[in-house]
């Protein structure tokens, strides 16, 4: 298999790149979470339907996936990748320019739709990624989307407390035009020997990957997966500046510092995922995403718990969100681009629910109300998980047993040989008719299966079996 670059040539500075090119990008979807109260306030937006002003950012987003992930298998994802920085910048332009909630919305639609550079980036660094290396590079690779959800946190409270919520999206389009030009001068072109199908073609043939068993069974889990994620961070800001706590931006802005923690800590994810692994400690860490809520879900008495929730949390959403890429690239080599757009519509649809359904039930049921729906997010991917966990073992232990040994490779009940139709009477061989001195089996000739297997009880007995 020939790849487009070689990954050895990509040196530390241009895999930091690719790494902050996420960051920056996805910052520009949960850049609000942190300021949602002044947000909101500012443009006129209820309290219960803060959390919509995140999730209009992901329904951008899941558009992006369907119609412009596509093109990362059809042309040269360098360039794709600078173009839809600089359409990103002029999202983030227009909602720190917006003087009412309709241009607000509208920006941030926008910059969630070219926010899909993000799928973009990873399909690069995953199609010049040797096989054994890919779970790595992809680790690498997407520690910049997790900085850039849980940095944004913290960069987004200090700007918002100098300079208000407006200078945080004025600052994120500069960095994302920035990023543009050193895509363009940095990066090699992604160079591929076949011809591409058109894009037409690429679009439909997204459906096609959603029949599959491997993206259906990952993508719900990463549907729950980022809802649960989204509970906890579109909703944190409200209980924090409530009584007893008083947060302002700037200090609930800190609270990424320990998500960030928690989903570095997880960077070995992507060795794990190399070595075979990632089918168990995919179960392991959404167990530990349950766990977690039930630390998150003491906010109202205690930071200190909290805190340690966040850390368990984050640690667990990276693990499982690096493993099911990695075995998806894995499965499509060759459309690396779609297979993980097509995953990533699961994602979207999943933190918007979240990030709605949070802010509202908060708002009738309090914290309490929103730890419930986290946790039980989590516990829907675990279920998930587990039901596919069986017929995945078996599928693979099928592939990797010997032609005839399979589970059900044997004959079909009954189609052994019939009643009495074993040789005719006299039919025996000749005499003297038996094998030439040195005729016995060929050098290499399978055994008779059926032979290999006959119970003891059903071999020659008496004083006529042969003897060694």
């Amino acid at each position: 298999m020939q790849f487009a670059t070689d990954w050895s040539g990509m040196d530390a500075w241009r895999r930091l790149l690719l790494a902050v090119v996420c960051g920056v990008a996805v910052a520009s979807i949960y850049a609000a979470q942190p300021v949602l109260e002044p947000m909101g306030r500012d443009l006129g937006v209820s309290a219960e339907l803060t959390g919509w002003i995140v999730a209009t950012g992901q329904i951008g987003y899941l558009a992006g996936l369907v119609l412009l992930v596509p093109l990362g298998d059809m042309v040269d994802r360098r360039r794709l990748i600078a173009v839809h920085l600089a359409l990103t910048a002029a999202g983030m332009t227009l909602t720190a320019s917006a003087s009412a909630a309709w241009m607000a919305f509208a920006g941030l639609a926008a910059a969630g739709m070219f926010a899909v550079v993000v799928q973009t980036t990873v399909a690069y660094a995953a199609s010049v990624s040797p096989p054994a290396e890919r779970g790595r590079n992809i680790g690498i690779v997407t520690s910049g989307v997790v900085v850039g959800i849980l940095g944004a946190r913290v960069v987004t409270g200090i700007l918002a407390e100098a300079w208000g919520w407006r200078s945080v999206y004025a600052v994120l389009a500069v960095l994302s035009l920035g990023l543009a030009t050193l895509v363009l001068g940095v990066l090699p072109p992604d160079e591929r020997p076949i011809q591409p199908a058109g894009y037409s073609r690429a679009v439909v043939s997204l459906s096609g990957l959603f029949k599959q068993r491997i993206v259906l069974t990952r993508g719900l889990i990463a549907f729950f997966l980022f809802a649960s994620f989204g509970s906890l961070w579109s909703g944190l800001s409200l209980p924090l500046t409530d009584s007893p706590w008083h947060l302002d931006e700037s200090q609930i802005g800190l609270l990424g510092l320990a998500g960030l923690t928690g989903a570095l800590g997880a960077a070995r994810a992507g060795r794990w995922a190399d070595a075979g692994r990632a089918a168990p400690v995919t179960g392991l860490a959404l167990t530990l995403l349950i766990l977690s809520w039930a630390a998150i879900g003491q906010l109202p008495w205690s930071l200190g718990l909290l805190i340690i929730g966040i850390v368990i949390l984050d640690f667990a959403v990276q693990v499982v969100h690096v493993s099911n890429q990695h075995l998806l690239t894995a499965a499509h080599p060759d459309r690396t681009s779609s297979v993980i757009g097509s995953y990533m519509v699961f994602y979207s649809l999943g933190s918007a629910l979240g990030a709605a359904a949070t802010t509202a039930l908060f708002t009738a049921h309090g914290w309490t109300g929103s730890s419930l729906l986290g946790a039980g997010f989590a516990a829907c991917a675990l279920v998930i998980w587990a039901t596919d966990r069986h017929p995945s073992q078996n599928a693979a232990n099928n592939e990797s047993a010997p032609a005839g040994l399979k589970p059900g490779a044997g004959p079909e009940p009954g189609a052994g040989p019939e009643p009495g139709a074993g040789p005719e009477p006299g039919a025996g061989p000749e005499p003297g008719a038996g094998p030439e001195p040195g005729a016995g089996p060929e050098s290499g000739a399978a055994l008779n299966p059926v032979r290999a297997v006959q119970p003891a009880s059903c071999r020659r007995q008496g004083p006529t079996a042969e003897r060694p």
